[in-house]
């Protein structure tokens, strides 16, 4: 026989009851479509789904490593597009493309002429003497190495003459981005008449009625985006 309810279990049955139909009335019962909270050290929400479509709608950069942990090939170069600039296969074309994209306006060929122009004022002004030309077209540190050399030819009275007789050919050998900085090397073919005097005036270096042939390597430099369109001697090396 069943024993009757204590008066007691009754009101906490009834308590029980209302708590969870208040509870329910001012949360509101979940039905899978409520916009998730905000989880500040968690992915959000478009990131989850991005991360969930097959291969995530990312753009890779070129050498940046697939889902399977191998590097993406990085985009051939448009060799056409340098044609006549560098040597087929050269390691300055990844280098030229890369300048080209961070400066919309860089024109290689207009850069090469420049060059070439700069390649024979650079030489004669150095024969000459011509601190102030140099100032204009070389760095700092390859002004000094210069101006220094300069001075010790003037310190032993000896002079200079040179003529400049052609370019035979002028290719850009490397380039690169370095930074906000773009560097591009160039191999120039020369041929000059140089010969150097002592003070009493006899010839110790060099010949005057003599063409010989000069392979020189030059690095010029500058700022990506700057509106100073020159470009300025870095660093110089004798081919062979």
């Amino acid at each position: 026989m069943h024993e009757p309810l204590d008066i007691t279990t009754i009101i906490f049955a009834l308590l029980a009851v209302f708590v969870v139909w208040k509870l329910r009335s001012v949360l509101g019962a979940r039905t899978g479509n409520e916009k998730q909270r905000d989880r500040p050290f968690g992915p959000r929400a478009e990131e989850t789904a991005r991360q969930s479509l097959p291969g995530g709608n990312v753009i890779r950069l070129p050498g940046a490593p697939l889902a399977d942990g191998s590097a993406a090939a990085p985009p051939k170069p448009d060799v056409d597009r340098w044609k006549d600039l560098v040597e087929p296969d050269s390691r300055a074309l990844p280098g030229l493309e890369a300048i080209a994209a961070a400066e919309a306006g860089f024109d290689a060929r207009a850069f090469l002429a420049g060059a070439k122009s700069a390649y024979e004022m650079i030489v004669t002004a150095f024969a000459k003497g011509d601190r102030a030309t140099l100032r204009r077209l070389l760095a700092d540190d390859v002004y000094e190495s210069f101006t220094h050399a300069i001075s010790d030819r003037e310190g032993r009275g000896e002079r200079v003459e040179m003529t400049f007789v052609s370019l035979e050919k002028v290719t850009i050998d490397d380039a690169q981005a370095k930074g906000p900085q773009a560097h591009i090397t160039v191999r120039f073919l020369s041929k000059l008449i140089t010969a150097t005097y002592n003070k009493e005036g006899a010839v110790i270096d060099g010949n005057a009625e003599r063409v010989v042939d000069m392979t020189d390597i030059w690095t010029f430099a500058r700022e990506i985006g700057s509106r100073d369109p020159n470009w300025r001697l870095v660093a110089t090396e004798t081919g062979h």
